[in-house]
């Protein structure tokens, strides 16, 4: 019998231990798309995604978690990555298009989903649990749950909250309750503005999301637009997409 991986706090190990919510997580994936698996750890979800023949390929940080999947799932030897996620090349490791699926350490999660934004072009879904808070500013449209993430994953993926975990469903239990989301990428190919600028424009609006755009943005020139005024009077969380989108093409550049 191969021996239990120890849950390092370090890396925010917390394993989930239900099998029926990890069946529930892999029947959310595309199964006709090529899949990475990140922090699989020891591979509650990964047996669900083998059940459903999918075509998979792990990242995982932790050797002993490495180590210890080589020996459960050994079909899955040269499938398994160990390294960091977020300094992968996805590029490199695959020629088509992917889903990313993962219970996601809480402590990397925000910059699982900027890198995904980065590589908008790669993927096309994501299925991911998060913690609770982070999931539902994911996903949510209005009010002042919304923030630079929002607005960044919204921008090109479609995202719905699909369902919330207790604590007591991991070993050792996280201090927070988890949600799933899933995002899908949208039809949209390219922004109709600086993307760079796009990214800084919605960075610094929420770096001062109780100030009036105007007040937040005082550091932009800003080409004098009519339509533009009303949208300065509010704050980055009454924007949506469009707005910000709007707003980065009235930048004045040099």
């Amino acid at each position: 019998m191969t021996k239990a991986v120890k849950a390092k706090k370090h890396l925010g190990q917390h394993f989930l231990t239900n099998n029926l919510i990890a069946d529930n997580i892999a029947n959310l994936i595309n199964e006709n798309e090529e899949i990475l698996e990140i922090g699989p750890g020891m591979g509650i979800l990964t047996k669900s995604l083998l059940r459903k023949k999918t075509k998979l390929k792990l990242v995982e940080i932790d050797l002993e978690s490495v180590n210890f999947l080589k020996q459960k799932y050994p079909e899955l030897k040269d499938k398994i990555i160990y390294g960091d996620f977020l300094k992968l090349d996805l590029d490199e490791i695959f020629i088509n298009k992917i889903s990313i699926i993962g219970n996601f350490p809480y402590n990397i999660s925000s910059q699982i989903l900027f890198k995904v934004y980065e590589n908008k072009d790669k993927i096309n879904e994501l299925v991911g649990m998060f913690q609770k808070e982070v999931a539902e500013r994911v996903a949510c449209i209005n009010g002042r749950k919304k923030g630079i993430l929002s607005i960044l994953i919204q921008t090109f993926f479609e995202v719905k909250y699909c369902f919330s975990v207790d604590e007591n469903e991991f070993s050792p239990p996280p201090k927070v309750k988890s949600g799933v989301i899933k995002i899908t990428r949208n039809t949209r190919e390219k922004l109709d503005c600086n993307p760079k600028l796009f990214k800084t424009i919605v960075k610094t609006a929420y770096n001062q999301r109780r100030k009036t755009i105007k007040n937040a943005l005082k550091s932009f020139n800003f080409k004098e637009r009519k339509d533009l005024a009303s949208l300065m009077k509010l704050r980055a969380e009454n924007l949506s997409v469009e707005n910000f989108i709007t707003i980065t093409k009235n930048v004045e550049t040099v």
